[in-house]
């Protein structure tokens, strides 16, 4: 179609400028718009954290006392479940008693290279000396003998912080407090864990009902599988703590098998849910610190991701309460400190310097207050020891 006589046509060239004009502002208010969704998304993030200040006040008036700082660029991380009932969500699981102990305490020690994470799992009803710590009344107890759990319970996040430090003399970098909403939250983000079930479990006390088999855990079913503890095996804190580390590994396994740490739409979801459930050192209470922590963990490989618990027996005085095994536990402590690998395999056989790396204890291998040093049953180079554990590749159904 030609245009009319005597009508001139419009020029091609200030039309295509026309249409480049909007389209370029087309570009630039959508980019807008993505950079204000992003930036607000990333406050929210960001705002959802809650800073530890009062557990950062406490360790700074100890911190002569502290251990030195372990290798450079080696990281110790305190990650403490709290069994609050307090808040939404948490007391269905028991009275709100205006106390909270620390239900799981696990020490994770991401290697300076990121070619390894070491979870070490401290027994709850583990017998140690305790700091004198400030109360949240504002009082202050004595040096004591206790529990490890009550640390928490009576002198908060920084006291435990102190108890293992003293344990361990392992300069504990940072900590995270989460609670048992936001472990399922966690859970839910990542859409259920995978485990498998040799026996049907039905404990009233946990809330847990489920069939043999194998299946998939989402929240509240998590929970209750990594509490449980009459029910299922002798009923002992040793295989909730086993159980612990083996959902923890499948968890981490999911994630990374996933693509979850490289998927916006798929990590959201999970930086939601983690960021409104902790409570952390100012070091990691914003996104950027999870983040580029989260990110310089993405390269270890799942079968480099170990779990552990520090090698114990039934203590002397009550067999309801646990002691270190020794020269197992130092050796342990020791290798986290120097940054050195550390060699885990389920049901690790002892090695003539690892001694029980287990529950229990070598015949007589050197125990706490035998006035023997650590080496003496190994008067040439000890080899590495094992010790019992496993690691994220397993997962709940190796």
């Amino acid at each position: 179609m030609t245009d009319s006589p005597g009508t001139p046509a419009e020029p091609e060239a200030p039309r295509k400028r026309h249409w480049l004009r909007w389209t370029a502002l087309g570009c630039s208010v959508v980019l807008l718009a993505a950079a204000g969704a992003g930036w607000w998304l990333y406050r929210k993030l960001d705002n959802n954290i809650t800073t530890d200040t009062d557990a950062a006040a406490e360790l700074r008036a100890y911190e002569k006392e502290r251990p030195t700082p372990g290798a450079l660029g080696a990281q110790n991380i305190l990650l403490i479940g709290s069994d609050t009932r307090s808040g939404a969500g948490n007391t269905k699981y028991g009275k709100d008693k205006g106390t909270q102990r620390s239900d799981t305490t696990i020490l994770l020690h991401i290697a300076a290279g990121r070619s390894s994470a070491t979870a070490v799992s401290i027994p709850r009803d583990l017998m140690v000396s305790m700091p004198g710590c400030r109360t949240k009344g504002g009082t202050r107890t004595g040096e004591m003998f206790a529990q490890f759990n009550s640390a928490f319970e009576i002198g908060g996040t920084a006291c435990t912080i102190r108890t293992v430090e003293r344990l361990t003399a392992i300069r504990i970098d940072h900590h995270m407090v989460i609670d048992f909403r936001g472990f399922k939250k966690m859970v839910d983000a990542v859409d259920g864990v995978e485990i498998c079930l040799k026996e049907p479990i039905d404990d009233k006390d946990a809330k847990l009902k489920l069939p043999a088999g194998r299946q998939t855990l989402h929240g509240e079913q998590a929970l209750g599988f990594v509490r449980a503890r009459k029910t299922l095996g002798n009923g002992s804190d040793t295989e909730r703590m086993d159980r612990q580390q083996q959902f923890l590994g499948a968890l981490v396994n999911k994630v990374q098998s996933n693509g979850v740490l490289l998927n916006p739409t798929r990590l959201y979801p999970v930086l939601d849910a983690a960021t409104k459930s902790i409570t952390t050192d100012p070091g990691l209470d914003s996104l950027r610190d999870l983040y580029d922590l989260a990110r310089s963990m993405r390269a270890i490989p799942t079968e480099k991701v170990q779990f552990l618990t520090v090698p114990r027996r039934p203590y002397s005085y009550d067999a309801n309460r646990d002691e270190l095994v020794q020269p197992e536990a130092s050796q342990l402590f020791k290798r986290l400190r120097e940054d050195k690998p550390v060699t885990v395999a389920p049901g690790a056989e002892p090695s003539p310097s690892a001694g029980a790396s287990g529950a229990g204890a070598t015949p007589g291998a050197p125990q706490v207050g035998d006035g023997k040093p650590d080496d003496a049953a190994s008067p040439g180079p000890a080899p590495t020891p094992t010790f019992t554990g496993h690691n994220a590749a397993e997962g709940a159904c190796s």
